[in-house]
């Protein structure tokens, strides 16, 4: 087969008029094209007045060959890419030694897991909160009663972070052995729609994601895993042999109990911070890196799908339109919009007390009133929390808990108009913008809770992204503090091995680890070091 990309047809074009939009291309008769399947749909509209739909299509002629000589060097007509997965290796019958380890459900701990079941390695799956469903109704007592549960939360728990989001599947990470695909197929199998598998920008949303993550549960444990719920691990046994080389041997729960292991996938998410203290007290290596900090900034939907799309706002094969933004500022710093969640809600997202931290989630149907996203400040090591290599999850507590104050202490978050915000004066009441955020927000001025160069960078952007996209830096645009937990603050380094650099056995992954962003990202990387897992218990290479 060959695949043709970049195929582009009017919006609202007739289903029929792919096939010969497909022959034009190649210049065959009809009859010459055996079949086409869409691999991949987007849409253009950088012309508002003339939206364009963008096609990556398959197809099988009577003479591929022919016409491969003829686009020879038309990088847009080529062969079909082998996308299918394949496992690595095989658990030997007769494997000794512990069953290996993954710690943490998310997407991460969920395709490590699912992986090394597939090959026959039956793993342990630790998490320390809840099983889906019943972490769901913990998130609630937060977001419907200011009631926290530090074990499970938006952060915590079966499915990870990712479950209380807007289910994003796309990243852009490099994939030459199309993992990505691999993530997205399962999905499929477990329940979500197929046009995941097509669609440019695929998302799943919260309420399909929950299903899913208890269907790939189940085919876990089918396949021999097993899952330990509420199992914190508080302490790693570390053993230090006569050369000095240091190799993992076990792991103290929260239960008391002590679990023999040797190989663990160590998938604990962003915001495992007491992990990552005692992993430091360990003398695991670990560094600090970049993360971003700011708001969630709130727009109408119907905003965004006007300035966005024009007088084609509303049209299904659009949806709610989404955006990405960035800008460098004159201060060094660089302004950008993060996890964009169009049709959503902001929401709490905090795993620890007296503290207040936002996030976005959207449904399937990304049909609620408003638009969200980060609208945050990166920020460096070097410049901004020198000195340790934890110095960041201070860095992140401060502001949280100046949040929490600043919105009442009630879990309330502190929001504030842009018009208030760009002139530099608390907001006393709300405008044409409604807040989604739960438990609700306080109207007040959000220099309370950021530092004063996030400031600077957020009110020199604002009215650059409105030049860019109409309305968004209107003045009653909302802003809810504080955002903080954009990526890890820290990486706990690991060598091609995917191996901790000073820890045999412990593999280190996902985006806690500083190795991922996001839902696909953190999947694939879920893959590699199950293979790597898989390749140390075997002694192969991958």
């Amino acid at each position: 087969m060959l695949r043709i990309s970049d195929l582009k047809l009017p919006l609202g074009h007739d289903a029929e008029a792919l096939a010969p939009a497909v022959c034009n291309r190649l210049g065959i008769p009809e009859r010459d094209l055996l079949s086409h399947t869409v691999v991949r749909r987007a849409h253009d509209a950088r012309k508002k007045a003339a939206i364009l739909m963008v096609y990556t299509v398959d197809v099988a002629l009577r003479d591929e060959t022919a016409v491969l000589a003829r686009f020879e060097r038309d990088s847009q007509v080529r062969p079909r890419p082998d996308t299918d997965y394949r496992l690595v290796v095989q658990a030997p019958k007769d494997l000794e030694g512990p069953r290996p380890v993954v710690i943490g459900a998310g997407p991460c701990g969920l395709f490590a897991g699912l992986i090394l079941a597939q090959m026959g390695f039956k793993p342990i799956i630790l998490d320390r909160g809840k099983v889906v469903r019943e972490r769901t109704k913990d998130t609630w007592g937060l977001w419907r009663r200011g009631e926290l549960n530090p074990e499970s939360n938006v952060q915590f728990g079966e499915g990870g972070a990712g479950t209380f989001s807007d289910g994003k599947l796309y990243s852009q990470i490099k994939d030459p052995r199309h993992l990505g695909r691999k993530v997205l197929e399962e999905f499929v199998k477990a329940g979500a729609p197929e046009e995941i598998l097509t669609e440019a920008h695929p998302h799943i949303g919260t309420f399909r994601l929950v299903t899913m993550v208890e269907c790939m549960r189940e085919t876990i444990e089918a396949l021999g895993g097993e899952y330990r719920w509420q199992h914190r691990v508080d302490d790693f046994d570390i053993e230090t042999a006569a050369d000095g080389a240091r190799h993992l041997k076990g792991l103290h729960l929260s239960t008391g109990d002590y679990l023999a292991a040797e190989h663990v996938v160590l998938a604990v998410g962003h915001s495992a911070r007491d992990t990552f203290q005692v992993l430091h007290d360990r003398g695991v290596h670990i560094e600090a890196k970049p993360f971003s900090i700011g708001v969630r900034i709130e727009h109408p939907q119907s905003w965004m799908d006007k300035a966005r799309f024009g007088a084609c706002a509303g049209h299904p094969d659009l949806g709610a339109a989404d955006y990405s933004l960035a800008h460098h500022c004159a201060n060094g710093r660089t302004v950008y919009s993060f996890c964009m969640c169009p049709g959503g809600t902001v929401v709490a997202a905090t795993s620890e007390p007296n503290r207040v931290v936002t996030n976005g989630m959207s449904q399937y149907s990304r049909n609620e009133r408003n638009a969200n996203s980060g609208f945050v400040v990166g920020i460096d090591p070097e410049r901004d929390y020198p000195g340790h290599p934890l110095a960041g999850i201070e860095f992140q507590r401060k502001w949280e808990s100046l949040a929490y104050v600043a919105g009442g202490s009630t879990y309330a978050a502190p929001a504030q108009k842009v018009g208030d915000f760009l002139a530099g004066r608390p907001s006393e009441a709300l405008g044409e913008v409604q807040p989604s955020y739960r438990p609700g927000i306080k109207m007040t001025d959000l220099a309370e809770c950021l530092p004063p160069f996030v400031l600077e960078a957020m009110r020199e952007a604002l009215p650059v992204f409105g030049r860019q996209i109409a309305g968004y830096d209107h003045p009653d645009v909302l802003l809810t503090g504080v955002e903080t937990r954009t990526s890890s603050p820290i990486r706990i380094t690991r060598g091609k091995d995917f191996q901790s650099l000073n820890v045999a056995g412990l593999f280190p992954a996902g985006e806690g680890a500083g190795y991922a962003g996001g839902i696909l990202s953190a999947a694939v990387d879920g893959i590699k070091v199950a293979e790597a897992v898989a390749a140390a218990y075997v002694g192969d290479g991958v």
